[in-house]
């Protein structure tokens, strides 16, 4: 046993305290899985997490961090053994359970997938869970029979995480992509990554109408409340949106009109406890379907001792695309 670096997120009188610290091996929670961990990344989730913006954190202290990569130390797991690359995306990590801001994690095995063949550990966490999430949300709108013949699909907050990679997967599959920002100097970034118009955010922020005018057949939604609500209001008939985020809050402001007049389908996707048979086969398909270039257009790394300031700028939407976090 000894000391490893790590982010530590400490309770206090007034809410909450961040530090760079030594974190004592001994202290790591219940797994059958050690992994040291090469790489993470910078989600909205982690920025909440880091500023205390929301209650993410669950207990305390708390090493912040919901991905990671890296490689098995040692394991009583059958399925891992020691050298084996794992990636890790949810299951309370950095809520819960200690996370991935950290050069230790110990964890159940059952969390884990091998990281696939084909991928780095940077590109792994590149994608990470918004890159995940988004595989989820193209997979949501593909079961309920959506194809790119249908009509255009929108991405809200496309700029963000899941929205940049969300964007490249649509335009890769074939959609005419309308990406929505309120970030228009990012036009070029987004079609770059393959979107086919640009969207002012405004124009999905303003009142809520029952039923507007039917303009896309598919849609990722990464904002939630009144952005959704006018989504919805105008995707075409039999079409669907798949939601996964809330940065722009929990409520939604809609009425029934779309559902039950246009038999729009509303497909909610969560990414945390996704069963592994579902995870592995996104992370396959990201393998395959993920354009290596865009992904590497949309990414920017830094080292760990710069997560808390990176929080900062995430939640005041200051970050674009992915971010990866070098631990060791």
């Amino acid at each position: 046993m000894g000391t490893f670096k790590a982010i530590v997120i400490d309770k206090t009188d007034t809410g909450q305290s961040v530090g760079f610290r030594e974190f004592d091996e001994a202290d790591l929670m219940e797994g059958d899985v050690t992994v040291r961990v090469s790489h993470s990344t910078l989600n909205y989730k982690d920025g909440l997490a880091l500023t205390g913006m929301a209650p993410v954190v669950r207990r305390f202290p708390m090493i912040p961090g919901v991905d990671l990569v890296g490689t098995v130390e040692a394991s009583s797991n059958p399925e891992f053994k020691a050298g084996d690359p794992v990636i890790l995306n949810g299951w309370g990590l950095g809520e819960t359970h200690l996370g991935a801001y950290a050069e230790k994690v110990r964890v159940k095995g059952d969390w884990l997938i091998p990281r696939p063949e084909g991928i780095s550990p940077e590109q792994a966490m590149a994608i990470g869970t918004a890159g995940y999430t988004a595989m989820l949300c193209l997979m949501a709108l593909e079961r309920h029979g959506l194809k790119p013949d249908r009509g255009p699909a929108s991405v809200t907050g496309a700029v963000g995480g899941v929205g940049s990679v969300a964007v490249a997967l649509l335009a890769k599959a074939g959609w005419h992509v309308i990406a929505s920002t309120g970030r228009p100097e990012e036009a070029d970034y987004l079609k770059g990554l393959g979107a086919a118009e640009i969207l002012e955010r405004s124009e999905l922020t303003g009142p809520v109408r029952p039923l507007g005018k039917e303009r896309w057949a598919a849609g990722v939604d990464t904002v939630g409340s009144a952005t959704l609500a006018n989504l919805l209001s105008m995707t075409r008939y039999g079409g669907a949106i798949a939601t996964c985020g809330l940065a722009g809050g929990m409520d939604l402001p809609a009425s029934v009109a779309p559902f039950i007049l246009r038999n729009v389908a509303l497909l909610g996707v969560d990414s945390v406890m996704a069963p592994k048979a579902l995870r592995i086969e996104a992370w396959d398909r990201l393998v395959r379907e993920l354009d290596h270039a865009k992904l590497a257009a949309m990414t920017s790394t830094i080292p760990l001792d710069r997560v808390m300031e990176a929080g900062q700028e995430i939640v005041a939407g200051r970050i674009k695309g992915r971010v990866v976090v070098e631990i060791g």
